[in-house]
């Protein structure tokens, strides 16, 4: 091999280094892009997570208020029946 020849080599060889570092840009841009695409979809479900548990507090708040107040309801027509089967006994 002549001096020609190798240095034909080595330029062949340098664009072909020069295409995969091209191409490996290329692989680490995709690769931040789908991070932050990641990212952001977890952004999204933890806000939509904290959106439903403050929702499902909210619920639960006023079923157990709603709870409460048939308890007392039925307590009071618990007594009402009790003393109207005490009076007629």
């Amino acid at each position: 091999m002549n001096d020609v020849q190798v240095e034909e080599i080595k330029r062949y060889f340098g664009v072909i280094a020069e295409g995969l570092r091209s191409d490996l840009r290329q692989v680490a841009e995709g690769h931040v892009g789908i991070g932050r695409g990641l990212q952001e979809i977890r952004d999204e479900f933890r806000d939509e997570f904290k959106e439903m548990r403050a929702l499902m507090r909210l619920s639960f708040s006023q079923l157990d208020q709603r709870m409460r107040m048939l308890e007392t309801d039925l307590s009071a027509l618990k007594a009402r029946v009790d003393r109207l089967e005490n009076t007629h006994a």
